[in-house]
């Protein structure tokens, strides 16, 4: 955090196929080693077999799965008289979209479907439908909240 002012929010361009925003920042969290076309294409790719599958708008399908996926309430760590509280906070909404993303990249990785446009389109249709590993996380991350909302006045 800087001291002296406050950092301007760089503006995301939309990506070159659907003019999304969303997608095009998932796009970005997927590129490694800054090989951009990759991501691209893998992204592409999974949307052409969740069209392919579902017979829906891939986007649609994307967008529906990135709503479910995001969580509304988390819990932080708060040092209060030597011990350490989890003390649940609500998610600001850039928040919810970065740990959406992460959450769904890391667990498609870890599916063991082949090739990472099936993963991808995999995780994309189970989160779309409120089921997979990446909803599974948003429910515990909610009920760790649920458990420790004793601990909410301890809140900065």
């Amino acid at each position: 955090m800087p001291r002296r002012r406050e950092v301007p929010k760089r503006q995301v361009a939309g990506d070159p196929k659907y003019d999304n925003k969303l997608v095009a920042k998932f796009i970005k969290s997927i590129m490694r080693d800054g090989k951009k076309s990759l991501a691209e294409s893998i992204l592409y790719d999974a949307f052409d077999i969740i069209e392919e599958k579902t017979k829906e708008e891939p986007v649609k399908v994307f967008e529906k799965a990135m709503e479910n996926i995001k969580p509304k309430i988390e819990v932080k760590s708060r040092r209060v008289g030597g011990s350490t509280y989890q003390v649940p906070t609500e998610v600001r909404p850039s928040r919810r979209t970065a740990l959406g993303i992460r959450w769904i990249i890391g667990f498609s990785h870890k599916r063991s479907e082949k090739g990472m446009a099936n993963k991808l389109a995999a995780e994309f249709m189970d989160a779309s439908k409120n089921r997979g590993a990446s909803i599974k996380k948003r429910e515990d991350t909610h009920k760790m909240a649920e458990a420790n909302k004793a601990f909410a006045h301890f809140r900065w």
